[in-house]
């Protein structure tokens, strides 16, 4: 099984595996994001091109059911593009992406590469699975290795991540879907507060790459800081086995919860 089926034209059906951990009625913002740049690569281009930073707004719960995908070039232009994608979902815009594509061009000799160490290899992490409490679907879609701290276990954390089901039946999918697949997870997996007393909710996802990454895995080496008044950030450096291939940042919302009401 995939985490989208399709129903034909720009809709699809979100299966049980896009589920987040919270309910099984809301997806993980992962799917969704890799959805979305699914749909921003299949733009028309006349010459080589990538994409360079993405930006996903969370505008409301993606739910686990029918959904509908678009996406159009909003400014055209020879060496550089703006491109924009949204997901509908029960009538209504879930989440909007937008993405700068650039045309490529060789500049492997002056390519100054990434000052930050590759990450030990995914075989020597220990395996990761679910938390207790954790609700099944994205999270058991996925194959987590643990280099540094872990899911569910508070402060930062690097893991590595294999998505282990088609993003749709039939597709490899690329380089930036895998990224996408995994970079929403920065705020939880390097979350420093109690899920149960606390919300700390991410408004948006927002990857810069100067690369595209090769290979099933993506490391993800994160941490959250938390500000003063209700506010923070998650900050990520997203690896493939090469080594670093990008940075994620996600803006939070920190909240206390409110008891529930027996």
């Amino acid at each position: 099984m995939s985490f989208y089926e399709p129903l034909g034209g720009d809709r699809y059906w979100s299966t049980t595996h896009t589920a987040g951990p919270w309910t099984a009625r809301s997806q993980h913002l992962g799917p969704p994001s890799a959805l979305l740049a699914r749909a921003l690569e299949a733009l028309p281009s006349a010459v080589p091109t990538l994409i360079t930073r993405v930006t996903v707004e969370i505008l409301g719960p993606v739910p686990v059911a029918d959904v509908e995908v678009t996406a159009a070039i909003e400014r055209p232009g020879r060496s550089v593009e703006l491109l924009r994608a949204e997901l509908r979902a029960n009538d209504r815009v879930a989440a909007r992406a937008a993405a700068w594509r650039v045309a490529t061009a060789d500049t492997s000799a002056v390519a100054t590469g990434d000052d930050v160490p590759p990450l030990a290899p995914p075989e020597s992490g220990t395996p990761i699975s679910r938390p207790e409490g954790w609700g099944p679907g994205y999270l058991d879609a996925l194959e987590w290795r643990s280099l540094k701290g872990s899911l569910g276990e508070p402060g930062p954390a690097t893991i590595w991540a294999r998505q282990l089901v088609p993003l749709v039946p039939g597709e490899t999918p690329t380089g930036l879907q895998r990224l996408l697949t995994v970079a929403d997870s920065g705020s939880g997996a390097s979350g420093s507060l109690d899920p149960r007393e606390w919300w700390f909710i991410n408004t948006e996802l927002t990857v810069h790459l100067t690369r595209h990454p090769v290979g099933e895995w993506i490391g993800l080496d994160a941490h959250s800081i938390l500000g003063p008044s209700g506010t923070g950030l998650a900050l990520s450096t997203l690896h493939d086995e090469q080594g670093a291939a990008a940075r994620g940042a996600q803006a939070l919302m920190v909240r206390k919860r409110e008891p529930e009401k027996g």
